[in-house]
């Protein structure tokens, strides 16, 4: 079975999320192994300059690498990513699977997004949209990915 580890810069705080992602999570574990890993986001000052968020990233990515497994195939989520489509998502964790790979890591950097080394460390930089979603909200969206990719893959209905 495929472990699957979100690691997220933030903490969820809305209920209504936090349902959604629990109901996901329970889908899921008929397919994979899930865990979320959620890593403190460094708090900045209102009007923060370009060197402290770098000092800030720079702090947040060495808590997302110490978090990666080490054979991992890990997506960075960033919107400068490649954009697949559902189907070829689905395909994506299939060939994962297939090459061997036993954990995939799917890492949500914070608002300020994701250091050049998390980006370097992963095999994948994967975008949703050229849109900006709130990060608590693009947990759920990335949870549900994960489900219909493995809906596709097992000829489900969820996927129309």
């Amino acid at each position: 079975m495929l472990n699957v580890n979100i690691i997220c810069v933030g903490k969820l705080k809305e209920k209504f999320l936090t349902e959604a992602v629990k109901e996901y999570s329970k889908r899921l574990s008929a397919f994979c192994k899930l865990s979320i890993t959620e890593l403190d986001e460094t708090k900045l000052p209102e009007k923060a300059g370009e060197s402290v968020i770098a000092s800030a990233l720079k702090s947040e990515s060495e808590k997302i690498l110490a978090r990666i497994s080490k054979d991992s195939y890990v997506i960075a989520m960033c919107i400068e990513g490649k954009m697949y489509s559902s189907e070829d998502f689905s395909k994506l964790i299939d060939r994962v699977s297939v090459e061997g790979k036993s954990h995939v890591d799917i890492i949500i950097g914070s608002s300020f997004g994701l250091s050049d080394e998390v980006k370097k460390r992963a095999d994948l930089r994967l975008s949703v949209s050229p849109m900006t979603f709130p990060h608590q909200l693009f947990r759920v969206m990335i949870l549900e990915q994960v489900y219909r990719a493995f809906q596709i893959s097992t000829g489900g209905k969820y996927h129309k």
